[in-house]
C-alpha cells in the first residue's frame, strides 16, 4: 500500500466513502480521533448498512498521532469546526504534489486553502445521506449528488482522476467548472436543514408541514440573496432549486421547491439531519460554522439575515438546555419571518 487514499475523519461521510472504495479494491487509510471506531474498522471491520448497500470491510485505520509518511490524496471529512485543526495535523503528511479535497458541510475549502495553499485544495459537494451510528457502524440512508471541481474551475489530470474515484462510489457523480455554485446551493439547503433540527419531526415531515412553510422559504431566501450579493451562481440538486429563492422569484415557485424537498427526503432511511442527531442523540455542540460563515459574509455586504441569526440563537438555547426540541422553536422562527 504505497500511496493509499487517506480519509481524514471516518464518520458518516468519510466512512461511507472509504468503505465503498475498499470494497472496490482501492487502497485506503482512514484516520479518526475516536479510538473505538479506529479499532473496530481495522479489526472486525466497518459495517455499512441501510437500503442502499449492506456490507462490512476491514480498513487500515490510525489515530492522528499514529500517522507517518506522506500521501498524495487526502479526503478531509471532519466536522466543520475541526477543519483548521485537522488541516494543520495532516499538512506534514501531504506530499508536495498532493492535494486535499473537502467532503464536508460548508465552504471549508476557504480554511483548508489557507493552511495548505489553494493550489493543493480541491472542492467537493456531497449530498448523500449517512449517519455514524456507533464505532464500526454507519447507516447509508440514500444516494445524493456528488460533485468534484477545482477551485478555479479548470479541470486538470488530478481532478479527472479524483472524479473517476468518486464515480466508484456514485456513478452519477459530476465534474464541474463551478464547484462554488454547488457549495452555495448546499448552503441554502443546509440552512433549511438546520431549522428542521429544532424539533423531533423528520426532515420530510418538516418540509411538508404547511404551517412552517414560510420558515423554510425565508431562510433559503436569505442565503440566496447573500449569494446574489456576492456574485455567486448557485446550482440546484436533489430537489433544491436556488432560483426559487432568488430575489424576485414568486412564492409559488418557492412553495413547489419546498414540496420537492419533502418528497426527496421522504425516500431516505436517514430521516433526520446530522445537526438533529448532535442535539437529540449525541448531546454535543453542533456544526454551526457553515451558518456562522454565512452571517459573517452577510455582515460584509450589509445584509441583516435575521432568520439565520435567530436560528443560531435557538440552536444555542437547545445546546445549553434552555429549550427542548419542540415545534415552539419553529414558531419563534415563523414569527421572525413575519416581522
Amino acid at each position: 500500500m504505497s500511496d493509499p487514499i487517506v480519509v481524514w475523519g471516518a464518520g458518516a461521510i468519510g466512512g461511507t466513502l472509504a468503505a465503498h472504495w475498499v470494497r472496490a479494491g482501492q487502497d485506503v487509510l482512514i484516520v479518526d480521533i475516536v479510538g473505538d471506531h479506529v479499532e473496530a474498522c481495522r479489526t472486525s471491520g466497518l459495517k455499512i448498512e441501510g437500503p442502499v448497500n449492506e456490507f462490512t470491510v476491514r480498513i487500515p485505520a490510525l489515530l492522528p498521532e499514529e500517522v507517518t509518511g506522506k500521501y498524495s490524496r487526502m479526503v478531509l471529512a471532519v466536522k466543520a469546526q475541526h477543519t483548521e485543526g485537522a488541516a494543520k495535523a495532516l499538512a506534514p503528511h501531504l506530499a508536495d504534489d498532493g492535494f486535499v479535497v473537502s467532503t464536508q458541510n460548508g465552504m471549508n475549502e476557504l480554511v483548508i486553502s489557507e493552511v495548505i495553499g489553494k493550489e493543493r485544495t480541491i472542492g467537493a459537494f456531497v449530498n448523500f445521506g449517512a449517519d455514524w451510528m456507533e464505532p464500526g457502524r454507519i447507516l447509508f440512508g440514500n444516494r445524493g449528488a456528488v460533485v468534484i471541481g477545482e477551485l478555479d474551475g479548470v479541470a486538470i489530470d488530478r481532478t479527472r482522476s479524483l472524479f473517476e474515484l468518486m464515480q466508484i462510489f456514485e456513478p452519477d457523480a459530476v465534474l464541474t467548472d463551478n464547484i462554488w455554485g454547488y457549495l452555495w446551493g448546499k448552503m441554502g439547503y443546509g440552512a433549511m436543514l438546520y431549522a428542521t433540527s429544532l424539533n423531533n419531526n423528520s426532515m420530510a415531515d418538516n418540509f411538508a408541514d404547511l404551517r412552517f412553510e414560510p420558515v423554510w422559504i425565508a431562510i433559503a431566501r436569505e442565503v440566496m440573496e447573500l449569494a446574489n450579493k456576492r456574485g455567486a451562481d448557485p446550482i440546484g440538486f436533489n430537489g433544491f432549486d436556488p432560483a426559487a429563492f432568488m430575489p424576485g422569484a414568486s412564492l409559488e415557485i418557492a412553495q413547489t421547491c419546498v414540496a420537492q424537498l419533502a418528497e426527496f427526503n421522504r425516500h431516505s432511511a436517514k430521516t433526520h439531519s446530522g445537526v438533529w442527531r448532535d442535539l437529540a442523540i449525541r448531546k454535543r455542540k453542533v456544526e454551526l460554522e457553515p451558518i456562522l460563515t454565512l452571517i459573517q459574509m452577510a455582515g460584509e455586504v450589509g445584509l441583516p439575515v435575521k432568520m439565520l441569526r435567530c436560528l443560531v440563537d435557538l440552536i444555542h438555547d437547545v445546546e445549553e438546555g434552555r429549550r427542548p426540541l419542540t415545534e415552539e422553536n419553529l414558531s419563534v422562527l415563523l414569527e421572525r419571518s413575519q416581522s
